[in-house]
């Protein structure tokens, strides 16, 4: 996994934990992406640094504009993709998630693009 796809992959994450609890912690961070606690540690740090997390002295991370920006886009194209693969290969709905988490961070914008296309030319609910 490159650096930049294990940030997404946390970004991501931190998404989908703020949007279910309005916060993430580092703990949940760990235990959905099946990484250490220092591992979120020094991930959280990282992307503090880079503008897209604020980390409260009390545990909780929230993303920025900018990380929430960021973060929707990978969830947003996670997502057509799951779909795309579930409709398109008939995969269940766990293998294609499972796959799309794999693929999103590889795709281009046209492929995302063809993608969406696709499943508006197949009346396929986005």
């Amino acid at each position: 996994m490159s650096n930049n796809e294990s940030m997404e992959m946390y970004l991501e994450t931190v998404y989908i934990l703020e949007s279910n609890h309005g916060h993430a912690h580092g703990v949940d961070i760990a235990e959905r992406l099946g990484v250490s606690k220092p591992s979120v540690t020094k991930a959280i740090k990282y992307l503090s640094a880079q503008g897209f997390v604020n980390k409260q002295k009390y545990g909780t991370i929230t993303l920025t504009e900018k990380g929430r920006e960021l973060s929707g886009k990978i969830y947003s194209s996670h997502q057509l993709i799951e779909l795309f693969l579930e409709h398109s290969l008939k995969l269940s709905a766990e293998e294609a998630s499972t796959n799309a988490c794999k693929i999103e961070h590889v795709l281009s914008d046209e492929m995302l693009e063809a993608i969406k296309s696709y499943l508006k030319k197949n009346n396929i609910d986005m």
